[in-house]
């Protein structure tokens, strides 16, 4: 299962609308002793890399029973996160001391989806 997005969907996400602001929906199932791993990622990211960038955690949270899903779709953690546009959240992905830091990201995860979201129009 892929973990990281690669370079052809980064592109792809960038052509979208380079300036455009975007809600990075995080769908996370961490592989066996991935907690650990997921929470030093996620403070580097966020004492480092989202103030760089501009980015900020509007939520993140433990995965509860779904009251609606097919078998195999819970998930162990849910996170949202606010980039103040594509570009900049392309730009940290490709910062070469964020990449150095995105092997513990890769490691403590088994499957995960990274969706961005594009807001309802008069919302």
């Amino acid at each position: 299962m892929a973990v990281d997005p690669t370079g052809p969907d980064l592109r792809d996400f960038l052509r979208a609308d380079p300036e455009a602001p975007v809600v990075m929906l995080n769908l996370l199932r961490f592989a066996e002793g991935g907690r650990d791993s997921y929470a030093r990622y996620a403070a580097e990211l966020s004492e480092t890399f989202l103030p760089r960038y501009g980015g900020e955690v509007i939520y993140a949270g433990d995965g509860a029973a779904a009251l609606v899903a097919e078998d195999g779709q819970a998930w162990d953690a849910v996170l949202l996160v606010r980039y103040p546009t594509r570009r900049a959240f392309c730009a940290m992905v490709a910062d070469p001391a964020y990449q150095q830091v995105t092997h513990l990201r890769t490691v403590a995860l088994r499957e995960a989806v990274l969706q961005p979201t594009v807001p309802w129009s008069g919302t």
